[in-house]
């Protein structure tokens, strides 16, 4: 008995099944004379359901290994692919073809692809926002530097006869941007004409006196310049062993923001500068260096001193600017 020509057909391609999945097609045959080729038991079963065929004994195929790692296949047939549902909803697949050419690309820089918005509430468009955190208080712009010489001020000048108190003042308030007075000590204490009590006599009840009245009435006048937006600057030989009647008799009668600045050149300068005056604002020798040693006290007093022993009056004046500039910024204690 023999079968018809040709070899059964295989079984429509399922997944896990066709020439990837283990079966391979026998060869055509022409004629009822070649040699029946051997088939998977699971097509033969489905061609011939009375069992092989008698003149080809069935062999079984070796089965290979599995690969590591994987269990066995137990033996039996082959169970047959599961049904797939009729795609009826999907539409058909078109062949596969040539794929179209696609368009040359663009000269010059490729475009940049947009990255994903960021999910989450730290977020502001396409921008990842950093994470919060205390943000300091931004620090105070630096404050400018005070002008000395726009500023309202009341200086005192003090120094010891020749230091050049009298001449510095008057040129200091002649060359300020802003009205300014200068107020002398001397000078006031020579408005009293008759019955002056003059200190080249000695230092007496009456000298002492008329200078307190001088100076309270230099101190009115201040006060009085400064509140209606004038400066001033006084000169005084104010001794630093005498705070009481001297340096504190000024604060009380002027005021707190009085600002004192001591001229004290050497004492060779001194000495040259008062045997060029006449009258009674010259003194003796001996006075003078008196005077000058009593003055060397305010070394170590906290109070800006100028030494313009090699600066002439103008040379003087610019100093007194700086120095008063810093004084200003920080205020000195005395």
């Amino acid at each position: 008995m023999q079968h018809a020509v040709g070899s059964p057909l295989p079984p429509p391609h399922q997944p896990g099944q066709g020439p990837h999945a283990g079966w391979a097609p026998a060869p055509h045959r022409s004629g009822p004379h070649q040699p029946a080729s051997y088939e998977p038991a699971s097509y033969q079963s489905a061609a011939h359901p009375q069992g092989p065929h008698p003149e080809a004994p069935r062999r079984s195929a070796p089965v290979p290994p599995p690969p590591p790692g994987f269990p066995a296949t137990p033996p039996g047939p082959v169970p047959p692919a599961p049904q797939q549902p009729p795609a009826s909803h999907q539409p058909p697949v078109p062949p596969p073809s040539t794929a179209p050419q696609q368009p040359a690309a663009p000269s010059g820089p490729a475009p940049v692809p947009h990255a994903p918005a960021p999910s989450g509430h730290d977020a502001t468009g396409h921008v990842p926002l950093p994470p919060g955190g205390p943000v300091g208080t931004p620090a105070a712009p630096p404050a400018p530097a005070p002008d000395a010489t726009a500023a309202t001020l009341a200086v005192l000048l003090i120094g010891p006869a020749g230091a050049g108190k009298t001449s510095v003042a008057k040129y200091w308030a002649d060359h300020r941007r802003v009205p300014t007075a200068h107020i002398s000590l001397d000078d006031v204490r020579e408005w009293v004409r008759s019955g002056f009590a003059d200190p080249q006599s000695g230092w007496n009840e009456n000298s002492e006196a008329q200078y307190r009245l001088a100076r309270r009435t230099c101190g009115f006048a201040a006060r009085n310049f400064l509140a209606n937006g004038i400066s001033c600057i006084l000169d005084d030989a104010v001794f630093p062993d005498r705070p009481v009647v001297g340096l504190g008799g000024w604060k009380r009668h002027v005021g707190p923001g009085l600002l004192p600045v001591v001229l004290l050149p050497g004492l060779d300068i001194v000495l040259e500068r008062n045997a060029e005056r006449t009258g009674n604002r010259r003194l003796t020798d001996e006075e003078v260096a008196r005077i000058h040693g009593r003055m060397a006290g305010w070394y170590g007093s906290g109070l800006p001193i100028i030494d313009n022993s090699q600066l002439d009056v103008p040379g003087t004046a610019r100093v007194l600017d700086e120095v008063l500039a810093r004084a200003i910024a920080s205020p000195p204690s005395w």
